[in-house]
């Protein structure tokens, strides 16, 4: 049992340092230092997020594609995951997918930078399994109920809005593309995580009714 505790808190630790990295330090970085140097219109046109590639954007998309690889196979090798189709496994195989074609090619970089934007919901998803790992469940105090108001703020725009808005984008710019299988790929997967955050919004409200209903049944007594 302690083994099996130890692995996950390993495994929870590396999350919590490799979702950080990512998405404080590099992707943050990366479209704050574009959003100072161009103006809107210049930075999101078609021909920036598709053929172009802002600094450090690939190396932060090769960091990303081996932080997932990495994170899939740990979750695999240890059976950190539930249900016979598992959300968190299809989510990765997808960006996999997209991250390693576009790595390859070295098209559409941009596109997936914006899409890891979603990663700031990430973290708080990672604090909240250690921090009720460390025991602490009081809905009530206000380290939880800060937990969930950054849950909630991030899962709405880092991680939902940012992705319908990404969606429109590619919608609006079909014709530009062209023939080749970027477009396709690119809706298919954009589509993929569309519906894996409506999965993760219900899994995150019934967690939420869950840890305020011990507290509601304590004061009804």
């Amino acid at each position: 049992m302690e083994t099996k505790v130890s692995k996950w808190l390993v495994t929870f630790r590396v999350k919590l340092r490799g979702e950080y990295v990512k998405a404080d330090v590099l992707v943050i970085f990366i479209l704050a230092t574009q959003w100072t140097t161009k103006d809107l219109n210049e930075m999101f046109d078609h021909s920036e997020v598709f053929g172009g590639t802002w600094p450090w954007a690939y190396k932060a998309l090769c960091f990303s594609c081996g932080y997932f690889a990495y994170d899939q196979w740990d979750m695999l090798r240890y059976g950190l995951f539930s249900g016979w189709i598992p959300s968190i496994l299809v989510h990765h195989l997808i960006l996999l997918i997209c991250f390693t074609l576009a790595l390859y090619r070295n098209v559409t970089v941009n596109y997936l930078i914006l899409t890891l934007i979603c990663e700031l919901h990430s973290i708080f998803l990672h604090v909240r399994k250690v921090r009720r790992m460390a025991g602490v469940r009081n809905a009530s105090s206000k380290i939880v109920r800060m937990e969930w108001i950054f849950n909630w703020l991030t899962f709405f725009i880092a991680r939902l809005t940012s992705h319908i808005l990404i969606t429109m984008k590619l919608l609006t710019d079909a014709p530009k593309f062209g023939g080749g299988m970027e477009l396709p790929l690119a809706l298919f997967g954009m589509a993929g995580m569309n519906l894996l955050n409506i999965f993760l919004g219900v899994d995150l409200f019934n967690a939420y009714r869950r840890e305020k209903k011990p507290q509601q049944d304590h004061r009804n007594e």
